[in-house]
């Protein structure tokens, strides 16, 4: 695992997993990606936190008619280093004893990527199926989360589930999966 930012290396590892799982993105070229992503800094260092925090970065094509290049989490389980996270600031402040280590909002907007929806999520498990013995918290709509709730995903026995939660839970099989859109 990346310790510090070197762009050869986060180069190398992701067209290295690229490479490895062409069934994700079977329409794209590694060249043209890198070519992109040589011109976009500041994109090329949120995946390497995403990578860093155990996020294993790839494309992912969704849809045979999506045009934005996007990389999302594809770790079989929620990444490592993103886990023991209560939802955002608010539950964090909040909870009143054991508080965790931070925030699943906060951590987020360090890495720099966006958290995945429901839908999102849904869609990547008709690709490839991961969070088998984790979970991963996931957006909560606005009205869930004003009466102070979350919501997280897995999949078992083949399906997704979605559940709901106090923002202020945490556990220790519980992490976040994020996206980049180049």
């Amino acid at each position: 695992m990346l310790k510090d930012f070197n762009k050869i290396a986060i180069l190398e590892i992701l067209q290295k997993r690229f490479n490895e799982n062409m069934q994700r993105h079977p329409q794209l070229k590694w060249i043209d990606v890198e070519k992109l992503l040589i011109t976009k800094p500041l994109k090329l260092k949120t995946l390497f936190e995403m990578e860093r925090t155990g996020g294993e970065p790839d494309i992912v094509i969704l849809s045979e008619h999506t045009v934005e290049i996007i990389f999302y989490d594809c770790s079989l389980e929620s990444p490592k280093l993103r886990r023991s996270l209560c939802y955002d600031r608010d539950a964090l402040e909040n909870r009143k004893d054991h508080p965790p280590k931070g925030n699943v909002i906060d951590m987020v907007n360090e890495i720099g990527a966006e958290l995945l929806t429901e839908d999102e999520y849904r869609a990547i498990q008709k690709v490839f199926n991961f969070d088998l013995k984790t979970s991963s918290w996931i957006m909560a709509p606005s009205d869930i989360r004003h009466n102070g709730g979350a919501i997280f995903c897995d999949c078992r026995y083949g399906r997704v589930f979605t559940y709901h939660n106090g923002a202020q839970s945490y556990y220790a099989s519980r992490g976040f999966r994020c996206k980049l859109i180049l």
